[in-house]
């Protein structure tokens, strides 16, 4: 197909075309930034220091939602491509400059943004936290790592007679060191036409900016998902090298589950190349490091 070649016709259309006849919203990028970060030292001989799931928020140094923790974003330039928004927004105010980013949502709901209509793309990030020294930026007055867990409370179905609704609530309890924040957040699924929607709504929220608790929430579920389809996301969280124990207790921290590891490891054995290096740890035996396998991951498709 050959490509397209405006006419001097359709040229003098757009120069007399007025597109402040229509509302423009501003556009930012959130971005939940996600790691496996570890629980204090332990001291005990054989045992490891317990491992948990965690985010990376920003307590805010401004108003709106001054001192409320928010996820790491900002606004789009003019020209720029929402993607170069989020890697620019997020090594500015974290100094993360390297991270796997995948959109997952948009959040457009007209009063999310006390300062106007601002509609925001959500960016899901996975980082090896040991990689990273975060830093506050320009609005922050702090950059910091949470840990994060969310707890399903309640489920509720409705069937009718032309449609279903299946409502779930999460509590999302976030904490670290003195600070907590905790959120609960209800999910609206509706079955209609044999056609599904999906709505959200914040029903508490302590310590939050914005509508960051859904954001949050719903990158949450995003990753639990992705993980339980086929496990390549996980190794974002992870480094260059790595045991095959320490990628099974990634999945596990995310899917709340343990998993059986002769048929864990038959499931990961086509992504992974084992090398000639070996760890040893306190208590431990010796283990075997693995890479990924970038045939697998980049030339098949497939998840």
């Amino acid at each position: 197909m050959k490509n397209y070649v405006m006419s001097a016709e359709e040229k003098k259309y757009l120069k007399g075309y007025d597109i402040t006849q229509y509302a423009r919203p501003s556009l930012t990028a959130d971005m939940a930034v996600f790691a496996v970060l570890t629980e204090g030292d332990s001291k005990e001989y054989r045992k490891d220091p317990k491992k948990r799931l965690g985010i990376l928020m920003i307590r805010r140094g401004t108003y709106p939602y001054k001192d409320c923790y928010a996820l790491p974003g900002g606004f789009a330039r003019e020209n720029e491509r929402i993607e170069d928004t989020a890697f620019r927004e997020l090594k500015e105010e974290t100094s993360v400059d390297s991270a796997f980013l995948e959109p997952f949502g948009m959040f457009s709901r007209p009063e999310r943004d006390p300062r106007g209509w601002i509609i925001s793309q959500g960016f899901l990030a996975l980082v090896d936290a040991d990689k990273y020294r975060v830093r506050a930026g320009t609005d922050a007055w702090e950059a910091t790592w949470f840990f994060i867990d969310v707890e399903q409370e309640e489920q509720n179905k409705h069937v009718h007679k032309d449609k279903a609704e299946i409502c779930t609530r999460y509590r999302l309890k976030m904490e670290r060191d003195a600070t907590k924040l905790s959120a609960l957040v209800e999910e609206r699924r509706t079955f209609c036409s044999h056609h599904e929607s999906v709505e959200y709504e914040i029903l508490e929220d302590d310590g939050f900016a914005f509508d960051h608790a859904e954001i949050i929430l719903r990158a949450y579920l995003a990753l639990r998902e992705r993980t339980a389809q086929s496990g390549r996301i996980v190794f974002d969280l992870l480094p260059e090298r790595f045991t095959l124990y320490s990628l099974q207790e990634a999945h596990e921290i995310i899917l709340g589950e343990k998993l059986l590891t002769p048929n864990f490891r038959r499931k990961m054995a086509p992504l992974v190349i084992e090398t000639d290096e070996m760890v040893t740890g306190p208590g431990h035996r010796p283990a075997k490091l693995f890479r990924r396998n970038l045939e697998a991951f980049y030339n098949n498709k497939g998840e």
